[in-house]
């Protein structure tokens, strides 16, 4: 397949963002058009991260040492290697065989490179192994597994859906991207206007700009651009008493949206600009942003998993204060714009953050560099160390209770964190940071499911002192503790300026009745943001047959919208399950069976999919063929505890109590966290072994921290005589109200 580079073409339709209605619909142009008049610019842009973000595979590209290398892992040999001028790899494919494949392209090249190998479907997937490109002296020069322990079942293997270009990668290593999924062939036509990150990815593209330099005969907004991407603050004044200088003035600035669509963790809901609003802040018409989930970040905010800095730095005081990327980077060499203690002191005042008086370390050491206790490293795909961007002060006090990392420890690792604490507070004995219980707290207690984190949760969403994504991942965390005070709190987030916080809102509502949850979220349906209005649209299909007809056409435009975004996903199994469970909403039953189907096909691995085709089967009285999927499911997804459950489930229905035992007990061993998966077993186990249901139940509850699950142990204890019933409604007793109690022990 060929690519063919997309300049002056029609492409994105932005006549909404110009102030004269007749400017004409700006056109991609090329970097090459931007040289003349921006020498230094470009010159700072080649070579940089931008710059070398893909590349066609040649020798100007190619990092990597292709001649004739192996790598041996397990007994398993890999190769790399040259034919004429082309770069080749000997790899294991999905079928468990060696095979040759041909590198098509590069990506990235410092401190690693990575390699892709283009089929004849169109899709680009990533090899497993990467080259260490830092010097020999660093250990590098070598290559090296990134995912050594992928199976064929898993996510990232290489040939799967997480390593697939297309969809994962392309948007934001190429300009001007259009996937070109076709759904009927299951192939791509992906095609881009440069093959990295050049000009007009961030400065949108340039055609009116260029018309507007060649006469200046129209006053267009941005000198043709479709955005302004000058920082927020013109000037940063001091002010007596103060350590930090303040912004004069903050104004509205596209840079961050700009910078983020990149550089955070978000879905993407379509390549096109045509449901843009705002061209100040239009993220929100293509992207959905993550939260502060569990599985990102650390309960304090922290990061986790690979987030890309725009979660973090929303966050900070920084980002508040009207900090933008360029008043520290570079945007065209993606370097820093001075030394790095430099950078900090252009606001933070030097008499008042030297060692002496802050940091207390040795002046001048690298301990006694900002960035070292505010900008702590996790180091990524092995050779990666990233910054923490949310500029946070270092908490040993939190890694005691909550055990989440703090920096002190990390240099002073032969300490405990209680050293380290004291250490803090001998050094800040006047901090109040440690005064009040914060989000870190409410956070982590809400991953232990305490109903008392309820309480601090809807203190810390409705603050508007708080950032908008903590208040929003406080929101996200009150669906699992729905209450009166919960619902009003969400009333506040359904009419909040951040798109975040509305969108946050939607499902949060999730356990709430229909006629509240309409009555919360369908306002939203009109949303000015595409994110939120298809979002809502999406949650509330389900409830289909409950609705008026007025309400149903209320919903249909934005469920129209939401179907556009899984049209436009249709590379990826969620998006035939979401079309699914629109279609079975509306008791199109055939058509979600297909849907389901599809997905299955589309995403092999992806369980979900098999467990709502087995829902549906079974809903139908197709018991047989229920089973026949889930079977299918189980043989293709091994990791998936999900659908032994199901299977077992089905067993216990008809009454084959061994068979369902068996399956729930590997639905444990697969997912030993997940609680629900040994109440099942639990209760299954009842008839047979009350001590292995006591044993089983006891985990469910040892596992999730969840009072209901505390509740059924104590309820099975009560009725077999169980000598430790006492010591189980005595710990109920610190977790229920009263009169719960009394409703279980009848007294």
């Amino acid at each position: 397949m060929k690519f063919n580079q997309l300049f002056s073409i029609t492409f994105f339709s932005l006549t909404t963002f110009f102030v004269n209605a007749t400017t004409p619909t700006a056109e991609f142009s090329g970097s090459q058009t931007c040289v003349e008049c921006h020498q230094q610019q470009y010159s700072d842009w080649q070579g940089s991260h931008h710059d070398m973000s893909m590349g066609y595979a040649s020798s100007d590209s190619v990092l990597a040492n292709f001649a004739d290398q192996q790598l041996q892992y397990k007994g398993e040999v890999s190769r790399f290697f040259m034919k004429g001028s082309e770069y080749w790899v000997n790899i294991k494919g999905p079928d468990g065989k060696f095979n040759d494949y041909k590198i098509s392209y590069t990506f990235g090249y410092e401190p690693l490179q990575q390699y892709m190998v283009e089929f004849e479907s169109g899709a680009i997937q990533l090899i497993p192994f990467a080259w260490d490109s830092r010097s020999k002296d660093k250990d590098g020069q070598r290559w090296f597994y990134l995912y050594p322990e992928m199976e064929p079942h898993d996510a990232f293997f290489w040939t799967n859906k997480g390593q697939n270009w297309n969809y994962m990668c392309a948007d934001c290593h190429s300009t001007n991207v259009s996937k070109n999924y076709n759904a009927t062939n299951n192939s791509f036509d992906s095609r881009w206007s440069e093959i990295n990150v050049a000009c007009e990815a961030c400065h949108g593209p340039a055609s009116n700009h260029l018309k507007w330099t060649s006469d200046q005969t129209q006053p267009l907004a941005q000198f043709g651009f479709d955005r302004d991407l000058t920082p927020k603050v013109g000037a940063w004044e001091f002010t007596q008493g103060k350590k930090i200088l303040q912004p004069n003035k903050i104004k509205s600035s596209a840079q961050l949206a700009t910078c983020g669509q990149c550089h955070s963790r978000r879905s993407q809901l379509t390549d096109s600009n045509d449901k843009a609003h705002d061209h100040i802040d239009n993220f929100n018409d293509k992207y959905m942003l993550s939260n502060i989930d569990a599985n990102l970040y650390y309960p304090d905010g922290q990061i986790y998993d690979e987030v890309f800095v725009l979660g973090s730095f929303k966050q900070s005081k920084m980002h508040m204060a009207g900090v933008v990327c360029s008043d520290c980077h570079n945007p065209h060499s993606n370097k820093l714009t001075a030394p790095v203690e430099s950078i900090c002191f252009q606001c933070h005042l030097p008499s008042e953050y030297s060692a002496a008086k802050h940091s207390q370390h040795q002046q001048g050491s690298e301990a006694d560099q900002c960035v070292s206790c505010h900008m702590p490293k996790t180091t990524y795909m092995q050779v990666d160390p990233r910054a923490d961007h949310s500029f946070k002060v270092p908490r040993p006090d939190l890694s005691i209770t909550l055990g989440t990392p703090n920096v002190c420890s990390q240099c002073h690792n032969d300490k405990s964190a209680t050293w380290a604490a004291e250490a803090v507070i001998k050094q800040f004995p006047h901090s109040t940071i440690r005064q009040q219980p914060g989000y870190a707290e409410a956070f982590y207690q809400a991953a232990t499911n305490d109903p008392d984190s309820s309480e601090l949760l809807t203190k810390i969403a409705l603050n508007p002192l708080q950032p908008a994504i903590i208040r929003a991942s406080a929101f996200s965390r009150l669906a699992n503790f729905p209450s009166q005070q919960s619902y009003r709190a969400m009333e506040q987030a359904v009419t909040d300026p951040s798109a975040q916080i509305r969108s946050t809102a939607i499902s949060a509502s999730a356990a709430f009745e229909f006629a509240d949850r309409w009555r919360l979220i369908a306002p939203l349906l009109t949303d000015t943001a595409y994110a939120i209005r298809t979002e809502a649209a999406g949650a509330l299909v389900t409830n289909w047959e409950n609705m008026t007809s007025a309400q149903q056409k209320l919903l249909q435009p934005a469920l129209t919208e939401y179907l556009e975004i899984q049209a436009y996903n249709a590379d990826r199994g969620f998006s035939w399950l979401n079309r699914g469970n629109v279609y079975l909403a509306k008791r199109q039953f055939d058509k979600a069976e297909q849907a389901y189907k599809q997905a299955i096909v589309i995403e092999p691995i992806l369980a979900s999919s098999y467990a709502n085709l087995a829902d549906l089967y079974r809903q139908l009285g197709k018991e047989q063929a229920s089973m026949a999927i889930l079977k299918q499911g189980i043989t293709n997804q091994p990791k998936a505890g999900s659908l032994r459950y199901s299977a077992g489930l089905a067993y216990y229905r008809q009454q084959q109590l061994p068979q369902a035992i068996a399956l729930f007990k590997q639905a444990t061993e697969v997912e030993p966290s997940n609680p629900q998966n040994w109440t099942v077993l639990g209760l299954a186990q009842e008839k047979v072994n009350p001590v292995d249901m006591m044993k089983s139940l006891s985990t469910a509850y040892e596992v999730s921290n969840d009072p209901q699950r505390l509740y059924t142990l104590c309820q099975f204890k009560i009725k077999y005589r169980d000598p430790s019933t006492n010591a189980c409604l005595a710990k109920l007793s610190t977790l229920v109200p009263p009169q719960v109690l009394k409703q279980l022990t009848g007294s």
